[in-house]
């Protein structure tokens, strides 16, 4: 008898579904979340720190699109710095990072759509929290394709939003010439700080990187899809980042902006003095949009990771129908609830960008690592010869700069943390 062979993941993915992949985890994390949020720590330069903050996502993002290319596993960071260091707990302790980093995430996420539901129907916050998250693990453990397609709904849902809030809230920019100072940072050491503290917050809106290369196993044409993908994320996600929070602040004092559990929905309100009641609901689905990729991710770098022998076995199972790791899954709802219950959208928002900021700081450094060794010995580490040919390659020099930038963040975040 011919031995049945083990199932595996399902390669289903291109570039339309995994730009809307991208977004899904990206526009619901920073838009319809943490806009207030960032309105409060950094007031009128809440723009800069988006800018700023893009900037250290764009360095990352192009470390990623070229490891992604190279390394096409579900294990993904952990992977990547498997080979630049070649230290297998480190690699472990990597993956377990990005875990519990996409896991915060989602907790944080979960609470941002408690605020805006209990907008719409007043239940107890833990009840909004616990159906939702299982509503959301039901999707996950579903399929891929059927999650995917979910969660591009939803991206397209909470797009349509976006735009339509740009659109009724343009006449802000008559605003513009009398308040450009106020956006622009001055000299002082106070004023960069202030964008500092900005940043490392708009940060969080940024990190789904780790989140596109966890599912490159499910990906068509995978060195060259995934690299565009993770590109063109960053950049529709850093327009309309920009876009909004100018508006935003130009709209309305930030201060006042900052108390809103349902920013978005004031800031149309606002503009067209009507019930928001619409953009309360694109804002909902946006948002659990991001918290459902965050759970799909954690599911698979757990699976990566138990492929590779760093974690249990039991953790690799692939349902032979849903082709989803089951149990992987079921462990990621379990922690998300428990996460989100202990925890406050603000607090779980900063951890993640601490655990983010650290794990970029590693991938930058293996690129470079791995990169400096090919100078020297002259030959691809580790890749096939086919996937070093079509690799999405980034400057050496490049690669350095993300590193230090992020090493730079870090370093501010546990001073600022611990001070």
């Amino acid at each position: 008898m011919i031995p049945q062979q083990a199932p595996t993941l399902k390669r289903a993915l291109s570039l339309p579904k995994m730009v809307f992949y991208g977004l899904g985890t990206t526009i619901g994390a920073g838009i319809y979340a943490l806009i207030g949020e960032l309105a409060g720590v950094s007031g009128y330069l809440a723009p800069m720190a988006f800018l700023v903050a893009s900037v250290l996502a764009g360095l990352t993002a192009l470390s990623f699109a070229e490891l992604s290319s190279r390394y096409p596993h579900a294990a993904g960071t952990a992977a990547y710095t498997q080979v630049g260091f070649n230290l297998k707990p480190l690699s472990t302790l990597v993956g377990l990072l990005v875990i519990l980093a996409g896991l915060v995430s989602s907790a944080a996420l979960l609470h941002a759509f408690s605020g805006y539901f209990f907008k719409l129907v007043p239940w107890p916050t833990h009840w909004i929290i616990l159906s939702t998250a299982l509503i959301l693990g039901a999707f996950a453990l579903w399929g891929i394709v059927q999650a995917v397609w979910f969660t591009a709904a939803l991206t397209l849902l909470g797009l349509i939003g976006l735009v339509w809030v740009i659109a009724v809230s343009v006449s802000a920019l008559d605003q513009l010439p009398m308040l450009w100072p106020e956006l622009l940072p001055g000299a002082s050491f106070s004023s960069w700080g202030i964008v500092l503290a900005g940043t490392l917050l708009a940060f969080y809106a940024f990190i789904g990187f780790e989140d596109m290369v966890a599912v490159a196993e499910e990906v068509n044409d995978v060195q060259r899809t995934l690299p565009k993908a993770i590109i063109l994320t960053l950049v529709l996600t850093t327009l309309l980042y920009l876009s909004i929070m100018l508006l935003a602040v130009l709209s309305i004092p930030p201060e006042l902006f900052a108390n809103s559990s349902a920013p978005l929905a004031l800031l149309y309100e606002h503009h067209t003095q009507k019930n928001p009641q619409w953009i309360i609901w694109i804002s909902l689905f946006a948002i659990i949009d991001g918290a459902l990729i965050q759970i799909i991710m954690a599911s698979r770098v757990l699976y990566g990771l138990s492929s590779q022998g760093q974690l249990p076995a039991w953790l690799g199972q692939i349902n032979p129908k849903t082709h989803t790791p089951v149990y992987a899954t079921i462990l990621a709802i379990c922690t998300v609830i428990i996460l989100a219950f202990i925890g406050n959208l603000s607090s779980l928002a900063q951890l993640t960008s601490w655990i983010m900021l650290l794990v970029f700081t590693l991938v930058n450094l293996a690129l470079w690592r791995i990169k400096r060794r090919e100078v020297q010995f002259k030959q691809p580490i580790n890749t096939s010869k086919a996937a070093h040919t079509h690799a999405f390659n980034v400057p050496i020099k490049l690669t350095l700069l993300a590193f230090l930038a992020s090493l730079g963040f870090v370093l501010l975040e546990t001073y600022r943390i611990f001070s």
